[in-house]
């Protein structure tokens, strides 16, 4: 009996293992079954816990996103060196430079894990980072260049695979996508765009380009003004809900995706650490 229940254990130690290094697949390319509701959360601490299978998304600044998963791995995306008040050490920064305001030259030499996105001039750079709970990838696309009047590959739409849900990036996008693009980046669950209409690709353009994408969830991001804001939440009324979720964060995870697809409004905020 003993040999037994001991031969037992060794058949599904490696599956044991094999659970727990193995995250959930993702929906990038096949359509993700989508079900009412999101969970909204005010709050701007950063060391929160996290539900099992959800993502908590938190809106920083400018074009800055804290996205902590479960397992408590803290990534930041177009990553200034500055997040708030917090005692933080990311463990993942992503950053595009088409302007300072989506990187810094001197990250923090103890973030484990720092992804430009852009290599040597016109020539981009891959990414494929597996972390286990999340693999973090890119997709190079084309910027305007003071020097020579575009940069091939200058910048990186990033896509964060996890809890079964893809996460894309769009960065400092200055072009529509072309059809190798739209295919390597994959259908996204959730996307934080652009909509200043103007620094980036114009509102016509980021409008079809978020069509185009069928995202559950649309972040806008990069946005000086409440007109700029209104101007693409206008023009996306009659394909997308609005959502204003009245603060900073949201959680969210594949099986409570909203039905149609949504606009979801946050409310920048730095980081800080909750007190009583």
């Amino acid at each position: 009996m003993r040999f037994s229940v001991f031969l037992l254990a060794l058949l599904w130690a490696p599956l044991i293992v094999d659970a727990q290094e193995t995250r959930t697949p993702s929906h990038c390319i096949a359509l993700a079954d989508n079900i009412d509701g999101a969970t909204f959360v005010h709050k701007a601490s950063y060391d929160v816990q996290v539900a099992p299978e959800t993502v908590r998304i938190h809106y920083i600044a400018h074009a800055s996103f804290l996205i902590r998963t479960t397992g408590g791995l803290n990534m930041v995306t177009d990553f200034t060196g500055f997040v708030g008040n917090v005692p933080m050490i990311p463990d993942v920064v992503t950053m595009n430079h088409a302007h300072e305001t989506h990187w810094t030259a001197f990250p923090d030499p103890a973030i484990p894990n720092v992804l430009p996105g852009w290599g040597e001039f016109g020539e981009g750079i891959s990414h494929r980072l597996d972390l286990g709970e999340v693999l973090v990838r890119n997709v190079s696309t084309d910027i305007r260049s003071q020097w020579s009047g575009v940069e091939e590959d200058g910048n990186s739409v990033f896509v964060f695979e996890v809890a079964g849900l893809c996460i894309g990036h769009l960065g400092h996008l200055h072009h529509e996508p072309n059809a190798e693009q739209y295919a390597a980046i994959g259908r996204l669950d959730v996307v934080m765009a652009a909509v200043d209409g103007g620094m980036t690709v114009d509102l016509p353009t980021m409008m079809r380009i978020v069509s185009r994408l069928k995202s559950s969830i649309v972040i806008p991001m990069h946005w000086f003004g409440e007109y700029t804001l209104d101007a693409f939440l206008t023009g996306m009324r009659e394909e997308f809900q609005v959502v204003e979720v009245g603060g900073p964060s949201l959680d969210v995870s594949l099986d409570r995706l909203p039905a149609r697809p949504t606009i979801m409004v946050l409310r920048p905020e730095w980081l800080r650490e909750e007190t009583e």
